[in-house]
């Protein structure tokens, strides 16, 4: 794993515990503070039950407006990013009833035919939790009272919006954003998609000063992730013209990976697995790239191919890396097992939809299908194993949260919250 231990996050949550207030980020491995989960990567250090519950019933629900943006969970606070009228708007609400504690209206609405609302996932960090519109207002408020800290817009910057959706430049510019800003240290970095130098920004995250801004790449659906390869530490980003990374520190960068896809887009989240980036096309196929030092005193870094497999073109929903495997929805409503060290599809199961949301943790796997289906499976590389499966949501594109044994799920009507374990 290139984020920190987990012995290291949990000695930060005994800190924050004994300064009171809420926890950072990676303060507590229950918590479901952002995009993917504690880490990013879909691994839940909660464990999933060994069974589903034979009666579910949900916890609670709560009418939500439209949108694709993920719950997030910490401390006693769940947040979901809606459409309220014609606002993106951010709430909060308690994680014991439901009950909404503050809204805050963040920018101008956006709607295509794939539906209307926020796809941006909320990040929340300590006292504080920010916010990405379609739009690109970025927003930073008080996790307590839902006020302003800082904010700006894309187009500060120089992104310009696309009124042609059906193709050309820059996807985020076109269709909205949705790729998730990720924190590193005390810094926030975010994909703004602008050719006037700054693709992406890296901001002090308690003020918004920007601190670095770098590149002329277009923006694409897919999230930010940092992490240190080749004794690197870097911000890993897959723009339209391919994957991308830059130096924490200056913006620099530090190795790409160029490639195109069709419609300029790309939506998975890179998966950083030790020194190697794995990521995954509708067009180029799944590949995974190892980073390494250049010449003798480790100036430079470059990427270079381990395995490359044309065949394997997963369209949406990032796969989770578990014990050396991708497990994840893949081409043709599938859901496949892959190894890792080579790219080989290990098994397919047909039947599942347009997309799949996948967690896992111990020796389980919880995939939540568009059509709203938790299905309870077993990590088998060898072959598809099913445990359990319960209808939670209506259809959805959301990925869950979850923290505490309970799973946060959303459709276009409600957010609910079931108590798994």
């Amino acid at each position: 794993m290139n984020l920190p231990s987990f012995r290291s996050l949990f000695e930060r949550a005994a800190l924050a515990s004994l300064t009171g207030g809420l926890l950072a980020v990676a303060a507590v491995g229950a918590d479901w503070p952002q995009w993917r989960g504690l880490a990013r990567d879909g691994i839940t250090a909660d464990p999933l039950p060994a069974q589903f519950p034979t009666q579910a019933a949900a916890l609670w629900r709560q009418p939500v407006g439209h949108g694709y943006a993920s719950p997030v969970v910490a401390g006693n606070r769940v947040i979901v990013f809606e459409e309220v009228g014609t606002q993106e708007t951010a709430r909060c609400l308690d994680r014991t009833s439901g009950t909404t504690l503050w809204k805050t209206a963040i920018g101008e609405a956006y709607t295509d035919e794939f539906e209307p609302g926020p796809r941006c996932t909320p990040l929340i960090d300590g006292e504080l939790v920010f916010f990405q519109t379609c739009r690109g207002e970025f927003q930073c408020l008080s996790i307590a009272e839902g006020t302003l800290k800082w904010r700006f817009n894309f187009k500060d910057y120089g992104m310009v919006w696309i009124e042609d959706k059906s193709g050309g430049p820059g996807a985020a510019s076109r269709r909205g954003n949705s790729g998730a800003a990720v924190i590193d240290g005390d810094r926030i970095f975010i994909q703004i998609g602008s050719v006037e130098g700054a693709s992406i920004g890296a901001f002090e995250k308690r003020s918004g000063k920007l601190l670095w801004k770098s590149q002329n790449d277009l923006a694409t659906y897919s999230s930010l992730m940092a992490g240190t390869l080749a004794g690197k530490r870097q911000v890993v980003s897959a723009t339209c013209e391919g994957l991308l990374s830059l130096a924490t520190q200056d913006g620099s960068v530090l190795w790409r990976v160029p490639f195109k896809t069709g419609a300029n887009r790309n939506v998975l989240t890179p998966i950083l697995d030790g020194d190697t980036v794995i990521f995954a096309s509708h067009t180029t196929g799944l590949q995974a790239q190892r980073i390494t030092p250049v010449g003798v005193d480790s100036s430079a870094i470059k990427a270079d191919s381990v395995w490359f497999n044309r065949q394997i073109k997963i369209n949406l929903g990032t796969p989770v890396l578990w014990k050396g495997h991708l497990y994840g929805h893949g081409e043709n409503r599938n859901f496949i097992c892959v190894d890792a060290s080579n790219g080989k599809l290990k098994w397919s199961q047909p039947g599942f939809g347009a997309v799949t949301s996948t967690l896992a943790s111990g020796d389980r796997l919880l995939a939540l299908t568009d059509g709203g289906e938790a299905l309870l499976l077993a990590a088998n590389p060898e072959r598809y194993e099913e445990l359990g499966r319960m209808q939670v949501c209506g259809k959805t594109f959301s990925h869950p949260a979850y923290s505490e044994g309970i799973l946060y799920v959303r459709d276009s009507r409600e957010l609910s919250a079931w108590k798994l374990r």
